[in-house]
């Protein structure tokens, strides 16, 4: 699975309202970044309290990447 494909799924689910997300996948040399922009009425959501659902979506997107020697991934969660 790309690292862009399970980023939308594991934030789809995790949202009730999935048609204003936006996630773009940018690379660059060092490593890629995942920006997923939500609205801003589910940004609560999705970073959860003291950033665990946020940190816990970033630790499956590395492991994946780690896994598949896809170097180093950032995730950037921001609001529309």
């Amino acid at each position: 699975m790309e690292l862009i494909n399970l980023t939308e799924y594991l934030v789809k689910e995790l949202l009730p309202d999935v048609d204003n997300i936006s996630i773009k996948k940018i690379e660059s040399e060092e490593d890629t970044v995942i920006q997923v922009l939500v609205p801003s009425d589910y940004i609560s959501m999705l970073i959860g309290k003291g950033g665990n659902i946020a940190n816990s979506i970033r630790t499956i997107v590395q492991a994946a990447a780690y896994v598949k020697k896809l170097g180093r991934v950032r995730i950037n969660i921001d609001s529309i």
